[in-house]
């Protein structure tokens, strides 16, 4: 089950940019072919594999935890908002380090460190419902083709579709996305509490997701699909399509983006994890 059914979250935390979790997802999201049906998100809100090692806390680390965040509050950052007027703080932040404000159409308003946060545990999930997401279905539609005996994904139009929002994710600087990230940790971590996990860690959780993404098959231009009986399109392959919401968006993208993303990703774990 998606870890957002959990518990019915209050919400009441400050703010801002959870730009490397809401980014990694957010851009890696094509709409068609929707997934599963899935219980929603707290009424609140209406082949690279990477394991993380196991390191032992500081003195002055709660224990367990794996990737510590040290804090990086800047003097002239004393004032930050609460999360009731905190979400233009947010899309000013995301669009300064994307750099190309239109992309952020896709990104859905109110309530957008919550939705990112329960975005972002929900990625290692098989399915979850739109509730639960950060993002509307991007403009257009997931174009297929016949591809010999099967129908198949049309490689060159999706890559066209998905290219805007994978130029914006692979074009941050990742120090940048890193520094607002630490800047801002302590509110993504009550978030993280808020939403379930009162002994979780957030970037702990965070750096997981980022390894599950990294472990994301290679799209293949050849992999069949099938209508489902609401007409959308899924893998014929029971293996992929029983696949993580977070691997099916990244086995959605051509090959060259899945590789670009993952460089991306790469660099986004070496900011935030320890070695």
């Amino acid at each position: 089950m998606p870890h957002a059914s959990r518990r019915p979250a209050r919400w009441p935390w400050l703010l801002v940019a959870i730009a490397v979790a809401a980014m990694a997802w957010w851009l890696l999201r094509p709409a068609p072919p929707p997934l599963q049906d899935a219980p929603t998100m707290p009424p609140a809100l209406a082949h690279d594999a990477l394991p993380p090692p196991s390191m032992l806390p500081g003195a002055d680390e709660p224990p367990g935890i794996q990737h510590p965040v040290a804090p990086a509050v800047d003097a002239a950052d004393a004032a930050i908002p609460t999360l009731a007027d905190s979400d233009a703080a947010v899309l000013h932040a995301l669009e300064a380090l994307a750099g190309d404000p239109s992309v952020f159409g896709v990104l859905a308003r109110g309530h957008v460190v919550q939705r990112l946060v329960v975005m972002v545990d929900n990625l290692t999930e098989p399915r979850v419902t739109a509730p639960a997401l950060a993002l509307r279905p991007l403009p257009g539609e997931y174009a297929v083709t016949a591809g010999g005996s099967a129908t198949v994904a049309d490689a060159a139009a999706n890559s066209a579709r998905y290219a805007p929002y994978v130029a914006a994710f692979t074009g941050a600087d990742a120090g940048r996305v890193a520094d607002a990230y630490r800047r801002f940790y302590p509110l993504f971590q009550a978030a993280y509490v808020e939403l379930g996990y009162p002994d979780g860690y957030f970037n702990d959780r965070l750096v997981q997701v980022i390894d599950h993404l990294l472990q994301a098959p290679v799209p293949q231009a050849d992999t069949a699909l099938v209508r489902d009986e609401r007409g959308r399109w899924r893998y014929a392959d029971p293996a992929l399509e029983s696949a993580s919401v977070g691997h099916k968006a990244l086995m959605r993208l051509s090959a060259g983006q899945q590789a670009a993303v993952k460089a991306q990703l790469r660099a986004l774990r070496r900011a935030l994890a320890r070695p």
